[in-house]
């Protein structure tokens, strides 16, 4: 390892996040301060509607404080709990965020979050067989809205720059590539 922890000491905690602030040691010897957020796992999932009439992918769109903007992406979120089993997490964030339930659920991998500054898990789920029913939303998506987007709308967002969200645009690739070696 190339980095040496010598301490750790959590700054920040609220339900959802936790912030540590570790001196490290890096290889060289050089000491230095690493800030580093701690997320419980999380999920986000691909929910793909085969139809007669063609793809469709269903997007939530909602207003994402820290951006200062309303945004489409993919369902995901997570339950603020350390242990989850990782396809009850989709399926719930699933229904939670859109209504939706699915007869079919893929685990296409599991991503690692912007590891650069977190500490995260992100399971990559993709949901066929698509039933719509009632959502149970979270207070905080309380704005959010279900848009069901053709396949081909959704990737001609994700290259002129409508899709922003980096989970979104990696779970797709990620789903691209699977799809490709079937």
């Amino acid at each position: 390892m190339s980095i040496k922890t010598i301490s750790s000491r959590e700054v920040y905690r609220n339900p959802w996040t936790r912030v540590r602030e570790d001196v490290i040691e890096r290889a060289n010897g050089q000491r230095g301060i690493y800030g580093v957020i701690d997320k419980d796992p999380a999920s986000i999932i691909i929910p793909l509607d085969s139809t007669s009439e063609g793809e469709f992918v269903y997007l939530v769109e909602q207003f994402r404080y820290t951006v200062g903007g309303t945004y489409l992406e993919f369902p995901q979120g997570g339950w603020e709990q350390a242990e989850v089993v990782p396809e009850d997490l989709a399926r719930g964030e699933l229904r939670e965020e859109t209504g939706l339930t699915a007869e079919r659920m893929t685990l296409l991998s599991t991503l690692q979050i912007a590891y650069g500054v977190m500490n995260q898990k992100h399971y990559v789920f993709l949901a066929e067989g698509l039933t719509m029913g009632t959502h149970d939303r979270d207070p905080e998506e309380s704005d959010l809205v279900v848009r069901r987007v053709r396949v081909q709308d959704f990737e001609a967002m994700v290259l002129d720059g409508t899709i922003v969200d980096n989970c979104s645009v990696a779970a797709w690739g990620l789903y691209r590539l699977w799809r490709e070696r079937l």
